[in-house]
């Protein structure tokens, strides 16, 4: 099977290795990749992503059997669409089934049919009056959640118990074009959840937890993600389960409903709150650092599972297989991340087969940051402080100047500081 990939980050990079080494696999294409990739799948140039053309015309150069789109964006401006319509087999939904991230009212609209616990939510538009904004901002907190409708690389949201800071993010939302959602604050530990769905048929992976805020303790502005672990310790018995049951398949079966079959990769974040799970949003794509520490555990062969999921035969496979232990991803952010992060700066000790590269480049025959999260660790272990050692022990060999990370990556599952009131 020849693969074609989508994407350059860290997600694509746990990809590309899981893909490439899958028995059935007998090359893998990367567009545009990253250095990283370099090793283990052939890279090819895609300046625009979201270049349905061009896509389609490289999946015919390189004769992919299947194409994998790793970010959003391509997602949600169709591509998928263009590649199955030229014939392809894609694994990622459709543009309209990936409104369900593109579009945080619509998807909102679908929980709403589907009966998912999910915020309360009010939408401000482009033009809202301040008498207005300022009414709608009386009927939120004392924690304000405010939302860019639209896709912001898992930074345009600011949670804040500061009404001015939430009413200048609404602002800056909103001069932009954008409308913005005000939600009610869900209170509970965050669950990340991927299900592989085809239809109606929903297969949950490892559940995991993100570490979102730059800073330790859970400090400082949102980011696209510090680090996550999977599987998670303190999560009720049955709870992955009530998750399919209570939110992905009813969610599956409204997009069926609704004549836009979802197919490809459904991530459900959530919080674990006292009446159990609600979504705090939905993404349409292998979610970005969670996917690193999933993958790691993961002994199915990848690019069969991801195939059938393409090709509507997901319901045919057998159980999945699971490496036991835990599996830990740390990310290696550049100076100045996540304002405005310094590039071109030479790393070394990068190396390593439990590095990832994300933000990467290579500048007169040097390795160097091209991106805000340049690199990402993977730690496995029979337990999660074991992986978290394992982690952290590459990380201490890899230098790059004014690079930051977070110390703390699962410690308070570690420490038993994470609880659910079910």
């Amino acid at each position: 099977m020849r693969i074609l990939v989508i994407g350059s980050g860290a997600r694509e990079h746990a990809l590309v290795t899981g893909l490439a080494a899958d028995p059935q696999t007998t090359a893998v294409v990367a567009a545009p990749g990253n250095p990283g990739m370099a090793g283990v799948a052939e890279l090819r140039d895609l300046p625009d992503v979201t270049d349905g053309a061009a896509t389609v015309a490289l999946a015919r150069e390189v004769s992919a059997d299947l194409v994998v789109i790793g970010p959003e964006i391509p997602l949600v401006a169709g591509v998928a669409d263009e590649l199955r319509a030229a014939g392809f087999a894609v694994f990622g939904p459709s543009k309209a089934a990936a409104q369900l991230e593109g579009s945080k009212a619509f998807a909102k609209d679908v929980m709403a049919a589907a009966g998912v616990a999910t915020a309360v939510a009010e939408t401000l538009h482009p033009g809202a009056a301040a008498a207005d904004i300022e009414a709608a901002l009386d009927r939120f907190g004392p924690t304000w959640v405010v939302k860019d409708d639209g896709l912001a690389g898992g930074k345009g949201v600011v949670v804040t118990p500061d009404r001015a800071a939430a009413r200048a993010h609404v602002d800056a939302v909103l001069a932009a074009g954008n409308p913005v959602l005000l939600e009610s604050f869900l209170d509970g530990p965050e669950v990340s959840l991927f299900c592989l769905v085809d239809g109606e048929t929903v297969v949950p992976l490892l559940p995991a937890q993100d570490h979102k805020r730059v800073g330790e303790g859970d400090t400082g502005p949102n980011t696209g993600g510090m680090g996550a672990y999977t599987p998670l310790p303190w999560l009720p018995a049955g709870g992955v389960q009530r998750i399919v049951d209570e939110v992905c398949v009813p969610v599956a079966r409204e997009m069926v409903r609704r004549g836009t079959p979802y197919s490809g990769l459904l991530y459900a974040g959530l919080a674990w709150g006292a009446q159990g799970p609600a979504v705090v949003e939905f993404n349409c794509r292998f979610g970005d650092p969670e996917t690193q520490a999933v993958l790691a555990l993961l002994n199915t062969p990848l690019a069969q599972l991801l195939y059938a999921v393409a090709t509507g035969h997901l319901a045919e496979q057998p159980p999945l297989s699971w490496q036991e232990g835990y599996a830990l991803t740390v990310v290696l952010a550049a100076a100045g991340y996540p304002a405005s992060p310094t590039t071109g700066d030479v790393i070394t000790g990068a190396d390593h087969p439990q590095v990832l590269h994300a933000g990467t480049a290579i500048a007169d025959g040097q390795l160097v940051s091209a991106g805000g999260r340049v690199l990402n660790v993977i730690g496995t272990g029979d337990t999660l402080a074991a992986a978290r050692d394992n982690a952290y022990a590459v990380l201490a060999g890899i230098e790059l100047a004014g690079s930051h990370y977070r110390g703390d990556i699962a410690l308070p599952a570690v420490e038993g500081r994470i609880t659910c009131d079910e």
